[in-house]
């Protein structure tokens, strides 16, 4: 009779195997609109729209509306890229 049970280790995550482009579809698929939208917000931390003037994705409000992911910039957000815009901008926020 054991008294104590070892558990298995996890193996960490940066040795595991990189998923399959199918297993990856294959999870996406089976998201809810709202884990999606989720996921975009981590993706958006690496992602620069560029529209002319330089967007970066951490600027954007993602959220689920009917049956789309929308992003929007922040309305709190004060950071510009344009250097007009960063001059028009109180002293202690330059």
């Amino acid at each position: 009779m054991k008294l104590f049970k070892s558990k298995q280790k996890k193996v960490p995550q940066a040795y595991q195997p990189v998923l399959e482009s199918t297993e990856i579809i294959d999870l996406f698929s089976r998201m809810t609109l709202h884990q999606q939208a989720a996921l975009m917000r981590l993706m958006s931390r690496n992602l620069v729209i560029d529209t002319g003037d330089f967007l970066m994705g951490y600027e954007l409000d993602w959220s689920v509306e009917s049956a789309l992911i929308v992003g929007r910039l922040s309305l709190d957000d004060t950071v510009s890229t344009t250097p007009e815009a960063a001059q028009s901008l109180p002293a202690e926020q330059q």
